[in-house]
């Protein structure tokens, strides 16, 4: 049986998405792969497909239970065999799970990272027919990665005891830095690298500047009431701030709750079904929840809080519009989040080199946020994607009129401007309101010098500066190093890199 009428016959599916049957064939091929497909690419199939095809088992490494339970629950509905071992089962449950594997044929078995490491397992693992290990969301095994677990740098151990039985790596956002770091972490012999797919053309990106929690609800508010039908999904950094966030929802909106780490199980599968089944259109969640769910009708994504790093951004964003239908990724950006991140890498138990590596994806993220290119452009350069963009026409760069973006409500005390506080009177300089015409056109000037340059080291504009840098610049005109330092966004580094050549535009600019 040829692949596609397999495809057909056991998954319903007329087509292979993008990506997916090159994986396929690297993996029956028994080679060894790293993959990287975008949050509702269908990473999935790319190893439940082998264990169907081989009918074989396939072991899969999986973070979280409610990602387990939901893949589970999907493949015995299609007919599909398979079982998932984690905490809180009772033995009676375990036993009927190798029951059915021991019937032999296909079988897709879904374990915990903390499971591979027990000595019980390792011994049955040597005693099994497999086709495959598939370690799911294998960013986490990077110390490079944007959530990296040390339980996940553990699975090295698979390679050892069964060198026989290719490993398929699986993540939806991963650097060139990361999928080498994950190659060599679990001993990865001679790996394929396919990489496909960070274009999401169904998806609207959009990113608001906001000086305090006023206007983060103002937006937040004005996104739901313009997508009155579909799901909801709001990221908020903190507990606190989600349920903060939920109840102030609530007042307003029906099916509407919250999910982070600090509630019970129990509760936490309960808010997961009922989102699941429909029962809640709107959930505020922290990051703890999200990780391989497949709700195909999420029609806005709402960053409350700014996130640790672009990966997780592009990856909570990413849940948005399974489907292919249009939806819109709105992320309410403010100061006090990049403190609130900071605070969080402050207190890392991490070594210096990798907070290091936290402050520099920090900086990355909020310069995207503070800049002006196209969004999706940006985003595949930053991950090397093949595909590449100069506009996009759904992001607030390119279409800043489209139907899909938010409109903005400015609250109340915002509005009257004699009541502007000082603090809001500096937001509106940031935001570039204040320029005269003479610097307007260096800030002109000195964006086509960044693009020029972004292209040039084939790095997003956002790398080199951001856009608040840019203004600062050519509203401060420094004149020299020195001066140069005291700007927004220059360190030691960028000046080392670019300092010269800053000036230099400066002075090519007010000639």
């Amino acid at each position: 049986m040829n692949l596609q009428t397999q495809l057909k016959k056991s998954f319903n599916l007329d087509n292979f998405r993008l990506g997916q049957q090159d994986i396929i064939n690297a993996v029956l091929a028994k080679k060894d792969t790293l993959a990287v497909l975008p949050t509702g690419g269908g990473k999935s199939l790319c190893y439940q497909f082998p264990a169907v095809s081989l009918n074989k088992l396939v072991i899969v490494i999986s973070p979280l239970i409610a990602l387990m339970k939901d893949q589970v629950n999907s493949l015995e509905k299609k007919g599909i065999p398979a079982g998932a071992l984690y905490s809180g089962q009772t033995e009676e449950q375990k036993r009927l799970v190798f029951a059915k594997i021991n019937l032999g044929g296909a079988f897709i078995l879904y374990l915990s990272p903390e499971r591979v490491q027990k000595e019980g397992f390792q011994k049955w693992i040597l005693q099994r027919e497999i086709a495959l290990f598939a370690v799911d969301e294998a960013h986490c095994v990077s110390q490079w990665g944007h959530d990296f677990r040390a339980e996940y740098s553990e699975l090295k151990i698979l390679k050892k005891l069964r060198p026989d039985v290719p490993i398929l790596a699986l993540t939806a956002s991963a650097t060139p830095t990361v999928l080498d770091d994950v190659a060599k972490n679990l001993k990865l012999v001679k790996p394929e690298r396919l990489v496909h797919g960070f274009y999401r053309p169904n998806l609207y990106y959009q990113v608001e500047n906001c000086e305090d929690d006023d206007v983060k609800d103002a937006w937040l508010l004005q996104a739901i009431k313009q997508f009155p039908t579909g799901r909801v999904l709001v990221y908020c950094g903190t507990r606190k701030v989600a349920e903060e966030t939920s109840a102030m929802l609530q007042e307003k909106f029906e099916k509407v709750d919250y999910y982070h780490a600090g509630l019970g199980a129990k509760e936490r599968s309960r808010i997961q079904d009922a989102y699941i089944n429909g029962d809640l259109r709107i959930l505020v969640a922290t990051n703890a929840f999200g990780m391989g769910i497949d709700q195909a009708d999420v029609r806005l994504v709402v960053h409350y809080q700014m996130p640790a790093n672009i990966d997780s951004l592009y990856q909570e964003m990413g849940r948005a519009g399974r489907d292919g239908d249009p939806s819109t990724c709105l992320m309410l950006y403010s100061k006090k989040d990049k403190g609130l991140q900071s605070f969080f890498i402050q207190n890392s138990q991490a070594d210096k080199t990798i907070k290091d590596l936290k402050w520099r994806n920090l900086e990355a993220l909020v310069s995207y946020s503070e800049g002006g290119e196209c969004r999706h452009a940006e985003i595949l350069t930053y991950y090397k994607d093949a595909q590449r963009l100069k506009k996009c026409g759904h992001c607030d760069s390119c279409l800043p009129n489209s139907d899909r973006k938010i409109l903005e409500v400015i609250p109340q005390k915002v509005a009257a401007p004699l009541k502007l506080t000082k603090n809001q009177k500096k937001y509106k300089f940031v935001v570039g309101e204040e320029m005269s015409p003479q610097q307007q056109i260096v800030f002109r000037n000195l964006k086509n010098w960044r693009k020029e340059k972004a292209n040039e080291l084939d790095v997003p504009a956002f790398v080199i500066f951001g856009d608040k840098t840019l203004r600062e610049l050519a509203q401060v005109n420094p004149q020299n190093i020195e001066e140069l330092q005291n700007i927004y966004g220059i360190g030691e580094a960028k000046v080392e890199k670019f300092g010269t050549e800053i000036l230099e535009e400066l002075k090519r600019s007010l000639d």
